[in-house]
This record gives structure tokens, C-alpha cells and sequence, in this order.
């Protein structure tokens, strides 16, 4: 099988784990992943954050690594990949507001191509319409935003994955086995030991 071209789209204080795991997972198996940021060009980086479960009411947050873009948005145009990852973070918030961000989700989704999203990723979903009807998952906070967007919102356990069609989503990075292997499965990627 031929390795895919896979999108993700980031933006500063993106989630850690949620844009550096799926990165280096999905290039160890010899798939492409080419990292955007809206207004950043190849060679810039984003800020992480880290979240974590510390017994508290919600996650907490701290300061990650610097991730290096290794392409350009403007560049991008969706008929060129095969999939399409939204991880969460902090980003999702605010890369949402961009029409070309949104416009981007909406032609992988109308051309039925894998959509991973996580966390808060799903806010970008929410925003470009594509949950509409649909039975996804994300961190429990958005559960009534993806209610109120026309969503069945299935709150599960943060290491489990729902997939719907070509979309699949998990409600944290301690799901990522599971979300990961879904979306390799929507790719058509075989791993055999």
C-alpha cells in the first residue's frame, strides 16, 4: 500500500501529546504529515501545551515543547491529502474563527475523507458544521457545544475512540491506541506482526 498525505492543522499552545504523538506515529509507519498553522510558514514553530489529569475538577495546564511547522497553510489545498487531523489544546478556540480553516474541514468531510479530531479539536468541527448529525466524542466541556451543533455527543471513557462514517474522535490523549488505530483503519493501513 502507498503511504498517505495527511493534513494537520495546529495552532499556537496545540496540545503536546495530541500533535507530536500522532506526528511521529504516523511518519514511523511511512505515512506524510505535513503541519499547518494559519498565518505560519514551514520552518516556524507553535507552542505546545500540556494537559494533564491531576485530580482536579479539570485538566491543568503547562508549558510544552516548541513544534516546528513543516508546511506552509496558504499552500495547502485539501484535494492534495488524504486525511485530516485536528488535535486539541488551546488552538482550536481561536484557529476555528478562520474562514480558510473551516472552509479546509468542509472540503475533507463533503469528499468523505478521515477526519481524526480530539480533545478540543472538535470545536474546530463544530465550527466549519461538519457534526451535525453525526455521533462523535471530545473532551466532556465541549459535550453540550457539539450537543447544541446538532451532534450526539457520546461521553466515554478518555482512553476510548467513536468513530462515525469517515470522523473519528477521542475525548483526550490517553485515547490515542485507540483513536490512533481507528484512523489507521479509515486510511486503509495494515499493520501485521
Amino acid at each position: 500500500m502507498a503511504p498517505k498525505k495527511i493534513l494537520m492543522i495546529v495552532g499556537d499552545f496545540v496540545e503536546d501529546y495530541e500533535v507530536m504523538v500522532p506526528y511521529q506515529a504516523l511518519l514511523m509507519i511511512g505515512h506524510q504529515v505535513d503541519v499547518v498553522c494559519p498565518d505560519k510558514k514551514a520552518k516556524e514553530t507553535v507552542a505546545t501545551a500540556v494537559h494533564d489529569f491531576e485530580q482536579y475538577q479539570t485538566y491543568t495546564e503547562k508549558r510544552g515543547h516548541n513544534f516546528t511547522l513543516n508546511a506552509t497553510f496558504s499552500s495547502v489545498k485539501a484535494k492534495d491529502y488524504d486525511a485530516l487531523i485536528v488535535p486539541g489544546g488551546r488552538a482550536p478556540e481561536y484557529i476555528r474563527l478562520d474562514k480558510r480553516v473551516r472552509d479546509l474541514v468542509r472540503e475533507f468531510d463533503s469528499s468523505k475523507k478521515p477526519i481524526a479530531s480530539i480533545c478540543h479539536g472538535l470545536q474546530v468541527l463544530i465550527a466549519a458544521g461538519v457534526v451535525t448529525g453525526r455521533r462523535v466524542t471530545g473532551y466532556k466541556a465541549i459535550g453540550p457545544d457539539l450537543t447544541l451543533a446538532g451532534a450526539t455527543y457520546v461521553e466515554v471513557e478518555p482512553t476510548e475512540v467513536v468513530v462515525d462514517g469517515n470522523l473519528v474522535t477521542s475525548p483526550a490523549w490517553p485515547g490515542h491506541p485507540k483513536w490512533l488505530a481507528e484512523f489507521l483503519k479509515l486510511l486503509g493501513t495494515m499493520i501485521t506482526l
